[in-house]
């Protein structure tokens, strides 16, 4: 008499001997609570961490001044964007779109005077990441192994073609994916810059160039937008290890270089009299106009009608008895703790 065939979840081919170990870096739960693991290394704290982050932005706003900034600051160590603390460390800067002569114009402007640092190594050209440049990189980490960052600028010169027959969104996941894996396999905070669509929208991540497939595979994407009033820039921020944040900039034209504004970025970006009312409402949350007025200076009808309008405009939020308290308080500085032939060799001048 034949035996029974299983049936259901019973009837399982086994599994081929190759896919055997397939699952072998696999955790349980219980192993995976009870790990340790090492925090992100930050090369800008609360803006670049390890892994890939998408610095995009519109033509001309100052991408490019600000990642040559970061670059040297990170380089030569001690302050970014002029006020946040960073570690000295090697860093590769790909300026694909400029000369040396250019960059030597640039670079003696943001030093103003102070000496390079060696630690910065720049090139203005290179293979693309699936024609050896993946590999060119690399190797520059190989001989830095105390790197902590990889800039590309810009994304689109170094990202190659894509295979035929991809979809747009699997070419734009997978040219982010490369340049991914490097940052992974080093630890490095690996920056591509790139550009926005020419439409806007109010989610900043929609801006970004491409399909959703470069922001999916970033660990990180920031969106630096033109300012308005005080603020002649706006960065917006969001990604796995970095908190969702908008922060206010102020360039420095005559030094090529950007500033970090204290306070929330809607302290720079609206006018001065809701400004003014929100910078007293956050010190002293749910008051009225008559405290609001004398607390600030300015005329009660005034004082009244901006809050309406600010209500409207979801910037406060009114209580019973007209009560009125900041809608929502965002970050004032982006901190995080800091952890204690063609083949371009990118250590050789060109």
């Amino acid at each position: 008499m034949n035996n029974p065939q299983p049936s259901g979840a019973d009837n399982v081919r086994p599994l081929r001997p190759e896919l055997a170990d397939t699952f072998a870096t696999a955790w349980t739960a219980d192993r995976l609570m009870a790990a340790e693991f090492p925090e992100p290394r930050w090369a800008v704290p609360g803006i670049f961490s390890e892994g890939v982050n998408v610095l995009a932005g519109p033509p001309k706003v100052g991408k490019s001044w600000m990642s040559l900034g970061l670059a040297l600051s990170v380089a030569a160590g001690g302050q970014a964007l002029e006020s946040i603390d960073v570690q000295p460390g090697p860093v590769l800067y790909l300026a694909l779109e400029d000369t040396p002569r250019r960059l030597q114009t640039r670079m003696g402007k943001l030093l103003g005077g102070k000496p390079a640092p060696p630690g910065l190594t720049l090139a203005t050209e290179s293979p693309a990441l699936p024609a050896g440049g993946d590999q060119a990189i690399a190797g520059w980490l190989e001989r830095s192994r105390d790197a902590r960052m990889v800039v590309l600028d810009v994304f689109a010169k170094i990202r190659g073609v894509p295979p035929a027959g991809m979809s747009a969104y699997d070419a734009d996941y997978a040219a982010v994916s490369r340049a991914k894996r490097i940052a992974d396999h080093y630890g490095v905070a690996m920056v591509l810059v790139h550009h926005v669509r020419k439409m806007g929208s109010e989610d900043f991540l929609a801006e970004v160039s491409g399909t959703n497939g470069i922001a999916g595979a970033a660990d990180a994407v920031l969106v630096l937008k033109r300012g308005r009033n005080q603020a002649d820039g706006v960065l917006n921020v969001t990604g796995r290890d970095v908190d969702e944040a908008e922060y206010a900039l102020s360039f420095q034209a005559t030094t090529g270089s950007w500033q970090l504004l204290d306070g929330p970025a809607s302290d720079h970006t609206l006018n001065d009299t809701r400004a003014t009312i929100l910078r007293f409402l956050r010190d002293n949350p749910g008051n009225g106009p008559t405290a609001i007025a004398a607390g600030t200076g300015i005329k009660l009808d005034s004082v009244k009608q901006t809050c309406r309008r600010m209500v409207e405009s979801g910037q406060l939020r009114v209580a019973t008895g007209g009560k009125y308290s900041p809608a929502n308080d965002g970050p004032t500085s982006p901190v995080s703790p800091l952890s204690p032939s063609h083949q371009i060799p990118f250590d050789q001048p060109e």
